[in-house]
């Protein structure tokens, strides 16, 4: 009897597990997991830097999402690839270092 239930509360324990989608995961690019945002934003400032940034990442094979501008969870997720890709600290944000590794001009001119 004490097998029984020890078998039913370990089915219960692998049973999320078992529910996670695997295929749109992988070690090497974890930001393709995440979901494209489509909220719009008004835009600022760094607006056209986003979408530089955007447009490198996806030149070098890495998923930001749609090149809008929003610096966006996609964006961050891939950019942090691409950090440790480089091996730069992997922040997520895009300071000097990255800035010069992606090959763009950080600082935006004023509006």
């Amino acid at each position: 009897m004490n097998t029984r239930i020890l078998l039913a509360a370990g089915a219960m324990l692998l049973t999320p597990l078992g529910a996670v989608a695997v295929d749109t995961f992988t070690s090497l690019h974890p930001e393709e997991a995440i979901p494209d945002n489509t909220a719009k934003v008004a835009p600022d400032r760094y607006t056209d830097l986003n979408k530089q940034v955007q447009e490198k990442l996806h030149a070098l094979g890495f998923d930001a999402g749609p090149v809008n501008g929003d610096f966006d969870s996609k964006t961050q997720a891939a950019l942090a690839q691409f950090q440790l890709s480089r091996d730069l600290p992997a922040s997520g944000q895009l300071d000097e270092r990255t800035a010069a590794e992606l090959g763009v001009e950080q600082n935006p001119p004023e509006k």
